[in-house]
């Protein structure tokens, strides 16, 4: 029943945007599936997007779409906002900006603030969040001496060897296999993945692998495992067994740095890790990244260490326009907090009540992930659809397993929602200084409607 709908809101789709139709068809000519990053290519094919605006974006079939993706959720202050841009304009307009290929004041001024508002030691700089996960594991490794990682089975941390390890759900068997064949021969020995939020068996694996393990690498919320916040016994648990095994205990905040806070969301569980990554909403829009963390780790990337790791950057680490975006944003973020998070995080729970009850109201029994009690003030949102009321969702083991919620349903939501112009992608969404009541009420109300579409279809399909 839901692939027939699912075909037919594709189909709709298809009718609903003709420019983006017919640039998809130019693009993938040159681009391998029409694009590079796989997962904006949407099915039937992405909006082609030609301005963004504060909660907005406006696509070449001149559709305004309110949108809940906000630049893979970086965008905290909403789309072009006038605090960066105004920075980067007037810089352009003096003739500075552009890559020089040489160090300046401005990446010693972001690593004093970044420094100072997470609590570490030191800081390096990059363009990526997966560049950041791969060397902060790098560093691991060469301090350690040791080899195995550990990380969350349905965590994600970029595509590199160790992150595409355990990040597709295979029924039967959980997150067992490299997401790349290619892949498979180095990451068999070096990576172990373990259930989130399940001490016991993080507990088992510390006692079986402790002793060879050079890190352990989570996110705090677990990103596209579902927006599910670590409780608070299970991130101090990994910090007290990381430091009685001697392992890195690494926080990817590549999503939650500066987005529960003016800084990194470890301190509001009041767990300190080794190395912590960021990116996202640090860049302020721009691609920047960054690992931060323990100076004694972070020297091994230092020229003259004996057992240096070559974290030593790229041609486009520290880019002048990125580090001035970084910091308009960071320097926002500290002097507005008291006003930015509160009104983030309360329209955050307007809008997860919001949707849920949209699906509730219509018979479809629906939860949005994204807060919990050890860390109710969230803007996140990440809407499921269990089988049964009483499960208790609590990491990617549970969002995606077919047996426990509704997979065909959720492949709805993106297709569904479009056309009525709201985005949201997987299900998941972010809430930003630029969204107000009345885009979390637009996408409710397009909620609602697709629960009655899908409603009509089941009656539908019973008829026949």
């Amino acid at each position: 029943m839901n692939e027939t709908l699912l075909d037919e809101l594709l189909q709709e789709y298809e009718a609903y945007a003709p420019r983006s139709g017919a640039l998809q068809v130019r693009a993938r000519h040159h681009l391998v599936d029409g694009g590079s990053h796989a997962i904006r290519l949407t099915p039937p094919f992405p909006p082609r997007i030609k301005d963004a605006r504060g909660a907005c974006v406006y696509d070449e079939d001149d559709h305004k779409i309110v949108d809940f993706w906000q630049g893979h959720f970086a965008n905290i202050l909403g789309h072009s906002p006038q605090v960066v841009n105004a920075v980067l304009a007037d810089a352009f307009n003096r003739g500075f900006g552009l890559q020089t290929g040489f160090t300046d004041l401005l990446q010693i001024e972001v690593a004093e603030k970044l420094c100072a508002q997470t609590g570490t030691q030191a800081v390096r700089f990059t363009t990526s969040g997966t560049l950041a996960t791969q060397y902060a594991i790098m560093l691991a490794r060469g301090y350690t001496h040791k080899e195995l990682v550990m990380k969350v089975g349905g965590g994600w941390h970029g595509g590199h060897v160790w992150g595409l390890s355990g990040v597709k759900f295979v029924p039967g068997a959980g997150y067992k296999q490299p997401e790349a064949r290619s892949a498979r021969a180095a990451l068999n020995y070096a990576t172990l993945q373990t259930d989130f939020n399940d001490l016991d068996q993080l507990q088992k694996h510390f006692r079986k692998y402790g002793n060879r393990l050079a890190c352990f690498i989570l996110e705090p919320v677990v990103g596209s495992g579902g927006f599910i916040p670590a409780t608070r016994a299970y991130l101090a648990a990994a910090r007290e067994l990381t430091q009685y095994y001697g392992v890195v205990l690494i926080f990817d905040e590549v999503i939650t740095g500066f987005r529960f806070r003016a800084g990194d969301v470890g301190e509001l569980y009041g767990v300190k890790p080794d190395l912590m990554t960021l990116g996202k909403i640090i860049g302020g829009g721009m691609p920047v990244a960054a690992v931060a963390g323990k100076r004694e780790i972070l020297d091994l990337a230092g020229s003259g260490h004996p057992s240096r790791a070559w974290f030593s950057g790229g041609t486009y680490s520290g880019h002048p326009a990125s580090m001035l975006a970084a910091r308009a944003m960071i320097d926002y973020l500290v002097t507005h907090e008291k006003q930015v998070y509160p009104y983030i995080a309360a329209l955050g729970q307007t809008a997860r009540a919001a949707i849920s009850e949209a699906f509730i109201s219509e018979g479809i029994y629906a939860v949005c992930t994204g807060n919990s009690p050890d860390l109710p003030d969230s803007s996140l949102f990440n809407l499921v659809f269990p089988f049964l009321p009483e499960t208790i969702i609590n990491g990617p083991q549970h969002v995606n397993d077919p047996q426990v919620c509704d997979l065909s349903l959720k492949a709805l939501l993106h297709p569904g929602l479009l056309l009525q112009d709201v985005y949201i992608l997987d299900g998941k969404g972010s809430i930003t200084l630029a969204h107000a009541e009345a885009h979390v009420k637009i996408c409710a109300d397009a909620c609602r409607q697709l629960a009655r579409r899908i409603k009509q279809s089941v009656k539908v399909k019973n008829r026949q």
